[in-house]
Order: C-alpha cells, then sequence, then structure tokens
C-alpha cells in the first residue's frame, strides 16, 4: 500500500444493505434504463444519499469518498477484454448507475468503448505496459479524467467487482498539494500556458494534436479546480514547463492509495483529485481485477452540440 502519512484518506463510508430493486428488462444504455437508476436513488440507504449529497455540495480535502459493501450480483468469470461478451446480471451496473444519477448526468464518450455508460475495466495482455487502464506492468500516470477534453467528466466513479490487494488507485488532491507549492508556480499553473495531448484513442489512428493553451488551475485561488496529466500535458514556455515538473513532483510525494475491495465504489471529484494506480501481476486466470467504470456531468446542456443521447462524440483532429 502506498498510503502516505501525511496525505487525508477520502472517506469511507460504509453501507447498511441496499433495498432489493428490479433491475429494468431493458439495454443498460437505453434511457429507460438510466431513467429507473435515477428513481432507485430514493432507496438508497440514508448514510450513502447524505454522502453523495454533502460531497457535492463540497468536495472533501481529498477530492474523493469511498462507499463501500455497496450490491455487485453475482459474477462470472472476470471477461479477458474490456469489451467481450460476459454473461452476468445487472445488478453492479444499476448500482452504478443509480449513484452516477444522484450526482449528476451519466455519459459516454465514443472512443471509450463505443460510448458505453458502463465500462470493464479489465487487465489485457496486449496492453499491460502501456498508458491505459487496461493496463498492469506499469504505474498508470497521475492524470485528470479526459483532461483533453471540452466536455470531460465531473465526477469519476470506479466500482470493484474483483479486487487485487496489490493493484493499489492512487489519488493526490490540489487542496492538499496547493499548500505546498512555491508561490511562483502557483501564479503560472493559473495561467494559459499548457497543452495537452489529445488521448490516442480519440485520433482514430491519425496524428496527435496538442489542445489550446488552457491554465492548470482555475478558480479561487485559495480552493481551485485542477486540470492535470503527467503523461499527456506539456508546457508552451519553460518557465510553464518547470512550473509542471514542480506540480508533478509535490503530486508524487504527497499522494495516497487503496487497494479496492469487491463492493467498494471510489468517487471523485475530477476537478480537484488526479488519479492513477501501482503496477500489479495478474493472472489471467478468469479471477483477476474487475472493475466497472462510470463517469457524470452535472449538465447535458453544455455538450449538446456535440452529443448522441448521452454519448459525447467530440470530434479532434482533421
Amino acid at each position: 500500500m502506498t498510503t502516505l502519512t501525511d496525505h487525508v484518506l477520502p472517506t469511507i463510508i460504509q453501507s447498511p444493505q441496499w433495498a432489493p430493486v428490479t433491475v429494468p428488462a431493458c439495454n443498460i444504455g437505453d434511457e429507460a434504463f438510466v431513467r429507473a437508476a435515477g428513481h432507485a436513488a430514493r432507496l438508497m440507504p440514508s448514510i450513502v444519499h447524505d454522502a453523495l449529497v454533502d460531497f457535492t455540495d463540497a468536495p472533501p480535502q481529498a477530492g474523493a469518498i469511498v462507499l463501500r459493501g455497496l450490491p455487485v450480483g453475482e459474477l462470472p468469470c472476470t471477461p479477458p477484454s474490456p469489451t467481450a461478451t460476459t454473461i452476468k446480471d445487472r445488478v453492479s451496473e444499476f448500482t452504478l448507475l443509480t449513484v452516477a444519477r444522484r450526482l449528476g448526468q451519466p455519459v459516454g464518450y465514443l472512443p471509450e468503448h463505443g460510448g458505453d455508460l458502463i465500462q470493464n475495466l479489465v487487465p489485457t495482455q496486449a496492453n499491460a505496459d502501456r498508458q491505459v487502464s487496461t493496463s498492469s506492468k506499469v504505474e498508470l500516470m497521475f492524470h485528470t479524467e479526459a483532461a483533453f477534453h471540452p466536455h470531460r467528466p465531473k465526477y469519476l466513479m470506479l466500482l470493484c467487482l474483483r479486487g487485487d490487494e496489490s493493484a493499489v488507485t492512487t489519488l493526490s488532491s490540489i487542496f492538499e498539494v496547493l499548500p505546498r507549492l512555491p508561490e511562483r508556480v502557483v501564479e503560472t499553473l493559473f495561467q494559459p500556458r499548457f497543452r495537452t495531448a489529445v488521448d490516442e484513442s480519440y485520433l482514430h489512428g491519425r496524428s496527435n494534436v496538442l489542445g489550446a493553451p488552457m491554465p492548470v488551475l482555475s478558480g479561487e485561488r485559495d480552493r481551485p479546480t485542477m486540470v492535470f496529466d503527467a503523461d499527456l500535458m506539456v508546457g508552451t514556455d519553460q518557465e510553464a514547463d518547470d512550473a509542471l515538473r514542480a506540480l508533478s513532483a509535490v503530486v508524487e510525494q504527497h499522494h495516497t492509495g487503496l487497494a479496492l475491495q469487491a463492493g467498494d465504489l471510489l468517487v471523485v471529484d475530477n476537478n480537484v483529485a488526479v488519479h492513477g494506480r501501482s503496477p500489479y501481476q495478474p493472472r489471467f486466470d478468469g479471477y483477476d481485477r474487475w472493475l466497472q467504470r462510470s463517469m457524470a456531468v452535472t449538465d447535458l446542456a453544455a455538450s449538446a452540440g456535440e452529443r448522441n443521447g448521452r454519448v459525447i462524440v467530440t470530434h479532434f483532429g482533421a
């Protein structure tokens, strides 16, 4: 476990058993399924409901919370790839979308598993040493989810169906990092002097492109929001590059981590905390680590011109 003692751990909420619900028979991506999940939010245990309300009202120091003991249903073997067909009930998907609807509006991104609202994250041999969610041999570098995207999610949710105690999900919050940065670095990070490369999955084989210059930090000086990707972001000049390196070093020094267990749901405020993952060793025996990911925005209107239903279809590059 890579937890550092001077960093605030996400609050862990132990959930009582959820009231039984009837999972609708329609497809997971159908609006009727999402609406039913939204209605089911009223059946959440009050401690979970109230924790989510508080989380949206004021993100905590860690920028994340963990809901523990959530229903995931009966599990088959871990699928060999994120998009492989798997025979399972849809309890975990309904649980995840119920939380997503309490936080905001769940969305998918077309290049990410075809825009699925719920995405399986499992290790694959082909991507073991790459900076992608299906890797395992390398440390997944700290990043804001979809940092390059104009309609990036406000909330990232990772529900653990099958855990691996050696796979540590890492977190670092700007609220923890900010006091440890020199004032000149902070001033630079507030200026639009940084560009982020578009993730290769969004380019469909085209050459990579850099987004428009933007600040890393925005908003209130003492409680700012942060957009950061240690792998894809660069400064537009030497001073900006130096500020990025200083931020990256402090994030590396002041982060925490936890190995998610089955039934754990990690909810991250994507404007406050960056996340990553330690290397681990999958066995590829059908019982490897299996997470499900969902993302939510606070309002669908902002992406209306670049969205098909709940799937954001923003085009990047020529």
